[in-house]
């Protein structure tokens, strides 16, 4: 259990932890032969936590960071992850954690490509 104290670094650590995930589907998609060295593409709504991740100095910010968080500083200098700024009403993932409006839902819906079955009709 983490405790965060700013929404950077609650970002960081949550992309840090989705930064390990990426690494291991990586890892299963090149041993089943399917996609070889690809850059993960990781949608983060934080500007600050990009550019924590982004910087190779320590900040005075992050010096509380547990090293083990900083595995997604790492891949993202090795070249395996690559972090985009996506704005809160575009983050995809809201639609699967988050209970959202209507319009949003059905954005967000579309834009994963999920169609409804009423339409299939």
């Amino acid at each position: 259990s983490v405790i965060a104290l700013s929404s950077c670094e609650a970002e960081y650590v949550a992309g840090s932890l989705a930064s390990c995930q990426a690494n291991w589907l990586q890892s299963l998609l090149s041993e089943m032969n399917i996609v070889d060295d690809i850059t993960v593409v990781l949608k983060i709504d934080n500007k600050s936590a990009i550019n924590l991740a982004k910087n190779p100095i320590s900040h005075g910010k992050s010096k509380h960071i547990e090293t083990r968080f900083h595995f997604l500083r790492d891949q993202v200098n090795k070249g395996k992850l690559k972090l985009e700024y996506c704005s809160t009403e575009d983050q995809q993932a809201d639609i699967l954690t988050k209970a959202v409006k209507r319009d949003q839902f059905l954005k967000l819906r579309r834009n994963i490509g999920i169609v409804c079955f009423d339409s299939l009709n």
